[in-house]
């Protein structure tokens, strides 16, 4: 009997006619190949459990396991030897391909498992690259909008402009080396609001002379608390960081602000860059240099008509106040920006350039400081959602103010009642342009009801004076009397609280048996819904602002005097033909 062969010991079992079924013999290994191969020349080849296959009809073996000599030796067409040199060349030939296809097959996971540890490794890379800080500086109280029939959310990002000289670059780029070791101001402050649907986008800016109620704020760096204040919103920055702005922005607005995203100057320069500029235009030629009354200047010099403005020039431009008129005209000008480069980066298609992505992203990440929870995941998906935004959708202004009474000259205050409209649409995730997405408007869903108005503890302040005007004497108590003859037995007054418009509170931990609380006293009183707010009273508290001097019923409003967007500086993503004027002053 012919001895066993051991070439096959230690490979995986082999099918028979693997190759008619449709297999890949080359999944068994070199080896195996080669032990398919002898087989049809040989005595055969040991299985999965080593045992011999008996040798062919009409070939014997000597006791090496050779095949004898046999008629027909020369190797003709009818000889063994002749079959044999035949088949062994198709048994080389059957060893290359199935070498080819095994080194390709590895080549090829090789190169796949490379490009995605590469992938991986630069995915890491910007995100270790990314500086953080703390979403709040812990005063964020707002609660996130509900989501959607579909399950969505609205998405609210705050984004500020630091105008701080920590670095060299920023003083050579903003001057001040004197004031290089002072607190940070954030001069520039938008909130992006992204509807839940993102079928479209509202950018709202606060000017950063605007005087607010900063909250209590955890200055992490310089390891203290301090405490709340009234004062002007750029101050916020120095109170504890981005964390405090956004807290201080949900304080004003009742908007939960999920992420911010901080640059100061330097990162304005590499970021404009890296998207190849904004378009812009001036309507006069303008030369924003120093006066005798006006100190700095951005330096911007630039001829009447289009300019495509980026590095150190778009800086300029997005500093430029006062030849712009005000910090309000500053506004108007960064949003005009803002719509130029989205809408560049859309007509370029740069949100489906893989590299000219990856360029921006390495810039981003460098140049910007973000929130704790942000990451480079989330920073390129809002970049997808923004791509899919028509920008006749994306509509951007300027909150609506009045004249600050402490400082009119130099200040402004938020205008209460035309303010309270646009953060409520804000809040509601309405579009501010007032188009519909061609779907109907979801039914609202249905809360708690109110509780009986015997039952409800309400506490009225009287808020009247402000404005200079001394407050209208006994006002809590003749609306008191006014609650309690519609059926509010348990309401009382209580310490004066000055305001410039009237509302309702309830706490905010009250939740949605809270709000309907509060609704049913504003309905009771003439109040309009936007009236109705969260806040961190201990209970039921309604404010008998300015706006309300006289009277049992809340005075009927003209709607126009609410309306956000009346008189307001709005900038529509589709208007190329926006153009700045310059002041006077300015112009060569």
């Amino acid at each position: 009997m012919g001895k066993n062969s051991v070439r096959g010991e230690g490979t995986p079992g082999r099918v028979e006619h693997a190759g008619e079924l449709g297999w890949d013999e080359s999944l068994y290994g070199d080896d195996a190949s080669e032990a398919s191969g002898t087989a049809a020349g040989s005595s055969g080849h040991s299985g999965s459990d080593g045992a011999t296959e008996p040798a062919r009809s009409g070939e014997s073996k000597d006791d090496s396991g050779a095949s004898k000599d046999g008629p027909g030796k020369g190797g003709g067409p009818g000889s063994a030897a002749g079959t044999g040199h035949r088949r062994g060349g198709r048994r080389k030939r059957g060893k290359r391909k199935h070498r080819i296809l095994r080194w390709t097959a590895i080549t090829l996971a090789v190169l796949i498992l490379g490009t995605a540890s590469a992938g991986y490794l630069y995915y890491q890379h910007l995100n270790n690259s990314i500086r953080k800080g703390d979403r709040s500086a812990g005063g964020s109280d707002a609660k996130k909008t509900a989501p959607n029939a579909d399950g969505q959310t609205p998405l609210n990002i705050l984004l500020i402009g630091s105008d701080s000289r920590a670095s060299d670059d920023n003083v050579k780029l903003g001057g001040g080396k004197d004031i290089r070791d002072g607190d940070a101001h954030a001069d520039v402050q938008m909130l992006l609001h992204v509807s839940a649907d993102r079928k479209n986008a509202s950018v709202v800016s606060i000017p950063r002379d605007t005087r607010v109620d900063v909250p209590e704020c955890k200055d992490t760096v310089k390891n203290k608390v301090n405490p709340p204040t009234n004062a002007i919103i750029n101050e916020a920055l120095g109170r504890g960081g981005a964390g405090c702005v956004l807290d201080t922005w949900e304080k004003l607005t009742g908007i939960y602000i999920d992420h911010w995203m901080m640059v100061d100057f330097a990162g304005v320069v590499a970021i404009s860059d890296a998207v190849g500029g904004a378009d812009v235009c001036v309507k006069q030629n303008i030369d924003d240099h120093p006066t005798k009354l006006q100190k700095g200047g951005s330096g911007l010099h630039l001829t009447a008509g289009n300019h495509t403005v980026k590095g150190e020039q778009a800086l300029q431009w997005l500093r430029t106040r006062h030849a712009f008129g005000s910090d309000i005209g500053r506004s108007e000008a960064q949003h005009m920006y803002m719509n130029s480069v989205i809408r560049n980066l859309k007509d370029q298609n740069a949100f489906t350039d893989t590299g000219r992505l990856m360029g921006i992203a390495e810039t981003a990440v460098k140049a910007l400081q973000v929130s704790s929870e942000l990451n480079v995941k989330k920073l390129f998906d809002l970049g997808m959602e923004l791509k899919d935004i028509p920008m006749d959708r994306i509509n951007m202004l300027t909150m609506p103010r009045l004249p600050d009474p402490k400082d009119p000259d130099a200040h402004v205050v938020p205008d209460k009642a035309k303010a309270d409209a646009l953060w409520a649409l804000l809040r509601d995730d309405k579009p501010l342009d007032g188009k519909s997405d061609g779907k109907p408007a979801a039914a609202p869903s249905k809360g708690p009801a109110a509780a009986s108005a015997d039952s409800l503890a309400v506490t009225v302040v009287n808020g009247t004076g402000t404005g200079g005007r001394v407050a209208a004497k006994g006002r809590a108590t003749e609306v008191v009397n006014a609650l309690k003859a519609k059926g509010f037995k348990k309401a009382d007054t209580g310490s004066s609280n000055p305001a410039s418009a009237s509302e309702v509170d309830y706490p905010q931990a009250s939740g949605a048996q809270g709000k309907a609380d509060a609704e049913s006293i504003a309905t009771a009183l003439g109040l309009p819904a936007s009236a109705v707010k969260a806040s961190d009273v201990k209970s039921l508290t309604l404010v008998v602002g300015a706006d309300w001097r006289s009277g049992d019923s809340y005075p009927k409003q003209d709607p126009k005097a609410s309306d956000p967007l009346k008189d307001t500086e709005t900038v529509n993503g589709a208007d190329k033909g926006a153009c700045m004027d310059v002041y006077a002053p300015y112009r060569f």
